[in-house]
């Protein structure tokens, strides 16, 4: 910076720090999951599964938790899911909660059905199982074989089922404000370096390292997958997105990022597992957002020396800044 300002150039760079907690689930209220699975005569393995995807990949991580937890291939599991005749309530898609709360559900419904197969042979807890046409092999010292169409099956069909419900221990506030308002909380730190041209007042992002503790990342490809989105998301809001009544009431007026805006994202997860995730895991969404525009605000001050407290930070409000015209 001292050596583009003493050639008179306006491009200044900067690098911001920021930090965020956030809880996953309702604040002290109630909110259940409920999963429900079967296995069919024909050796068929159904997870029904009504918590809605949005693109934060919960059919997928929900299916890989309960395979997990039964002991079989994840590509062997049929879902069912997006009906609600034919699935039970999984609770809303908000509050970061899905990972969380539906999937502990999906690994209470998964361990159900593989203890009810282990009953049937008397077989240790760790014993592989391998379901196939008709049949489930049990493998220990020994192998069990068990002939699914010799077992009655219920009125959906299913010869063996389990329903499982999970709901996060919390407890409400008192008078004093105390109490446990989440079960579970994520951690996240930003690191944002930008280039403020201090002619045009133009903040241009050109890297983001984003640290996450999710701990234990399912699936790492859509924990990357949720910090870029989330990253967007907050670029969005501290730079462009700015509702004017009756000038940005549309798409073409009301500015949002898009993928030429976002620049080179690194994730580092980090994997600090949580007594109450399943297998240690965390929700991650909102909590993306909460760093993102704080680190790049930081990183603005730190480029030019002005601090802004409002976004968006538009090329307007940081030529302003820079001359001084915005209040503390």
């Amino acid at each position: 910076n001292a050596a583009a300002q003493a050639a008179g150039r306006p491009v200044r760079r900067g690098v911001g720090l920021a930090a965020g907690w956030y809880g996953c689930g309702n604040t002290s209220l109630p909110n259940p999951s409920t999963i429900k699975a079967g296995i069919r005569a024909d050796g068929g393995v159904v997870l029904h599964q009504g918590a809605v995807d949005i693109g934060q990949g919960a059919n997928t991580v929900i299916t890989q938790i309960f395979a997990q937890a039964l002991g079989v291939p994840v590509d062997q599991v049929q879902r069912v899911g997006g009906d609600t005749d034919v699935t039970p309530d999984a609770g809303k898609t908000s509050a970061s909660r899905q990972t969380f709360v539906s999937g502990n559900a999906a690994r209470l419904a998964g361990a159900a059905l593989r203890r009810q197969i282990l009953h049937l042979c008397n077989a240790p807890e760790a014993a592989q199982l391998r379901i196939g046409a008709g049949e489930i092999i049990v493998g220990d010292e020994y192998d069990h074989r068990i002939e699914l169409g010799k077992l009655a099956a219920d009125a959906e069909g299913y010869v063996l089922s389990a329903c499982e419900t999970y709901d996060p221990p919390t407890k409400p506030l008192d008078r004093n404000g105390q109490g446990e308002p989440y079960a579970q909380f994520g951690y996240a730190a930003h690191l944002a370096v930008v280039e403020v041209d201090t002619a045009l007042g133009t903040v241009r992002p050109q890297r983001f390292v984003a640290a996450h503790d999710v701990g234990k990342a399912i699936n790492p490809i859509l924990v990357e997958g949720q910090v870029q989105g989330g990253i967007a998301q907050g670029l969005g809001m501290a730079l462009m997105e700015e509702f004017i009544p009756g000038r940005t009431e549309n798409l073409h007026d009301y500015l949002i990022p898009t993928s030429g805006d976002i620049p080179p994202v690194e994730t580092i997860i980090v994997e600090v597992p949580d007594a109450h995730g399943p297998y240690g895991a965390k929700g991650l969404g909102e909590h993306v957002l909460i760093p993102t525009a704080p680190a790049l605000l930081n990183a603005i001050r730190n480029a030019c020396g002005r601090r802004l407290y409002r976004v968006p930070a538009t090329p307007a409000a940081v030529r302003a800044a820079l001359r001084g015209e915005l209040d503390d």
